[in-house]
């Protein structure tokens, strides 16, 4: 199933569900999102629904790694991603997301009413950038996602426009 994103927000609690396989397609949209999120004077906590999801690329790692560090470093706290796929949770505890997330692996109970985030335009040059932007993130958190991206990153760089 091409993936989707679900979003709701109430005084100042946003949840997010990613829905199918997420790819870095959808990138732009949630970097947009969490801009506004950010912005948002009430904002409280956010939570990362991936119990639908069924497959996650490591761009859209990178974005949701980034996410929890700007929630430690500007609001103080450690967001939750739900995980009920053990796939999924396995390649979070691999890549070290449960020293930035609270994990949780039983399903939300109740869901707000929630709409789908709309795709966000964006250029390759702007993809290639947030693409670099979110697999640097991952590298930061440990040496093994270093190791793992260091060739992917090193790629992407020296595809820079005015490189060479």
């Amino acid at each position: 199933m091409a993936g989707r994103i679900l979003v709701a927000d109430s005084d100042g609690m946003y949840l997010m569900k990613f829905v199918g396989d997420v790819r870095v397609n959808l990138c732009a949209a949630v970097d947009d999102f969490l801009a506004d999120m950010y912005r948002d004077k009430d904002f409280k906590s956010v939570v990362v629904d991936l119990s639908r999801t069924d497959g996650i690329d490591s761009t859209s790692l990178g974005v949701l790694a980034k996410l929890s560090i700007a929630a430690r470093e500007q609001f103080g706290f450690k967001p939750t991603l739900v995980s009920t796929n053990y796939d999924i949770t396995r390649i979070l505890r691999t890549m070290g997301f449960d020293d930035i997330f609270h994990i949780v692996e039983q399903p939300l109970q109740e869901e707000e009413q929630l709409g789908e985030l709309p795709q966000a335009e964006s250029t390759p040059e702007d993809l290639r950038r947030r693409v670099l932007e979110a697999h640097r993130v991952l590298m930061d958190m440990n040496e093994s996602n270093a190791a793992t991206f260091r060739d992917l990153v090193a790629t992407l760089e020296a595809a820079r426009p005015g490189a060479n």
